[in-house]
């Protein structure tokens, strides 16, 4: 385990469902308001908002990029108000602060939600300061993993070689593209999805990663 991630020099974090456990159900609450957005930005009853809301997402990668590309919302306001929720769900892990910590190299965040958002997770969560840096969507210029041109414009911006990356992700098709850079990818979920683009699996993020250092 080691071997294979001794050539690491940064290290790519997803937020919703990697940094925090899907037992916390902070994205309930998140998708309650993005169905209550697409009814308003819309006109349409709730039954087909919420359609709307999961069509989009199996789609375009995300709700907010089919709004965009489809009823041409505009996303600023869509990524404040879905992400304004309490953070009371979520506890501090020190255990697993303790093994981002210890990594060696560069270490950050990258989110297909809006980086305020992000760093009131790692509030919650006792991993304030632990990164270099934090991205969310606005950063990829509102394109959403799993599209290319968004891992290109985000890891530009971070000036990170693929080749000497990890990237940790819950869903499974956002590894394929780190994969086909060349990035090391690990899937971090309960259940383990077995593409040929996942190098490792894991269902607890703190225990691997205290195997790679």
């Amino acid at each position: 385990m080691k071997e294979a991630f001794s050539h690491i020099r940064t290290w790519v974090f997803d937020l919703d469902h990697t940094l925090y456990p899907p037992s916390a159900r902070l994205f309930d609450l998140i998708e309650v308001r993005m169905t209550d957005y697409v009814m308003s930005a819309l006109g349409v009853a709730r039954d087909e908002a919420d359609h709307l809301r999961k069509h989009y997402w199996a789609k375009h990668g995300t709700t907010l990029a089919g709004l965009m590309r489809e009823h041409d919302v505009d996303p600023a306001p869509y990524l404040t108000d879905v992400h304004d929720i309490p953070m009371d769900r979520l506890e501090p892990d020190p255990v697993l602060a303790a093994q981002i910590r210890n990594l060696p190299g560069r270490r950050i965040v990258y989110t297909n939600g809006c980086a305020p958002y992000a760093e009131r997770v790692l509030d919650a969560r006792g991993l304030s300061g632990l990164f270099d840096a934090v991205y969310g969507v606005e950063d990829a210029d509102y394109l959403p993993k799993p599209d290319h041109d968004a891992f290109a414009k985000v890891f530009e911006k971070d000036g990170l070689t693929p080749s000497e990356a990890a990237m940790f992700e819950d869903d499974p098709r956002n590894l394929q593209v780190p994969h086909s850079l060349g990035m090391r990818t690990v899937h971090v979920a309960q259940h383990q999805d077995t593409g040929a683009h996942i190098h490792f699996h894991t269902d607890d993020l703190s225990s691997f990663l205290a195997k790679v250092i």
